[in-house]
């Protein structure tokens, strides 16, 4: 069978990154341009900044990652690009760069799923074992989703408010530690103690999420401890917090397995660098022989090799895009439409 090499492109927040990745599953090479450092005196992202900075990159990223894999538009088989969900005037530079380069080449447009870029990541370590549930958690994402076969996703959780990465942010801006907060707290958890009395957020019979109450919480404790010229013991509050955000999400997590008589779970998305994350996952996993799997660290966070992983499985599904196909901000369901539209959500 012919190898397939997919040139892949992501630029749905604030990373610009193209990637060539053989067959789903071999990172050939791959390029990220990192905007973290123009949004960390914001102490988040700023979404006109981010469009701005990625009409700048995008070009360059482009001509690096060539030279980079010694290739060139010949060598490529087909293009996938992030086409949501995200911030629009990100998205746009992408899917507008990817159209122009099949327009040019004639080759196949492959419009991603952000969501499905992560889950695929996991792709790159080993294939995906079906059926199973996986976690997505990130600063945009918290779901659990259960698949039955490549590229069939059925969202069975979600969060109702904030996603847990952007929650870790604004608990960190809160206690005025840097941005991205979600490693800083992650590291801090590890030399606290838990002595804040913190809620466990929506702790129901549900598999969805919710940690709006959790941060809100920690806003009003700083406030008061403050009111009374206290001081916050730092590592002791983000010990408090990690604790109950990793013991629903595993919580949750361990329930949706059981429900759906599941043994594979993957994890996906920036949170999954977590290490308090990865621990509680794999002391569960382990008592419930669960085959748990996750991508290395620099797959977890927005890169276009995910992309192209997941690219390849929608190719060979049948999912094409054409000069039509547009960004899409919003996310509805993770939902595949083959061979008839390029409006997949």
């Amino acid at each position: 069978m012919k190898d397939i090499y997919c040139l892949s492109i992501e630029s749905s927040c604030d990373e610009t990154s193209m990637s060539i990745v053989k067959n789903g599953n071999t990172d050939i090479a791959t390029v990220v341009f990192t905007q973290i450092d123009i949004h960390k005196k914001f102490g988040g992202v700023v979404p006109e900044i981010a469009s701005r900075s990625h009409i700048e990159s995008i070009t360059i990223v482009l001509d690096e990652l060539l030279e980079k894999a010694k290739m060139d538009m010949n060598d490529i088989d087909i293009i996938g690009v992030t086409y949501g969900p995200g911030l629009i005037g990100s998205l746009l530079i992408g899917v507008e760069c990817a159209k122009t380069i099949a327009l040019v080449t004639g080759k196949p447009l492959i419009p991603v799923h952000h969501i499905a870029g992560h889950i695929y990541a996991n792709n790159l370590k080993e294939r995906l074992s079906f059926p199973l549930i996986a976690l997505v958690v990130s600063g945009g994402h918290t779901d659990l989703v259960y698949m039955k076969e490549d590229y069939s996703f059925q969202r069975i959780g979600s969060t109702l408010d904030d996603a847990v990465g952007e929650a870790y942010d604004k608990v960190a801006k809160i206690l005025g530690l840097d941005y991205p907060g979600g490693p800083i707290i992650d590291k801090k958890a590890t030399l606290g103690k838990d002595t804040y009395n913190l809620p466990y957020p929506l702790d129901d019979a549900s598999f969805n999420f919710s940690f709006s109450g959790i941060k809100s919480a920690v806003v009003n404790l700083v406030h008061n401890e403050h009111q009374r010229g206290n001081d916050i013991r730092i590592d002791d509050m983000c010990t408090s917090f990690q604790k109950r955000v990793v013991a629903i999400l595993t919580k949750k997590t361990k329930n949706a397995l059981q429900e759906y008589n599941v043994k594979n779970l993957i994890v996906a998305g920036g949170v999954a660098a977590n290490q308090g994350l990865r621990k509680s996952l794999e002391e569960m996993a382990k008592e419930n022989d669960i085959h748990l799997s996750y991508p290395e660290i620099k797959y977890c966070t927005d890169n276009a090799t995910m992309i192209g992983a997941a690219a390849y499985y929608a190719y060979q599904k049948g999912v094409r895009g054409d000069l039509t196909l547009n960004a899409k901000a919003t996310d509805t369901l993770y939902q595949v439409f083959l061979n008839k539209n390029t409006d997949q959500d």
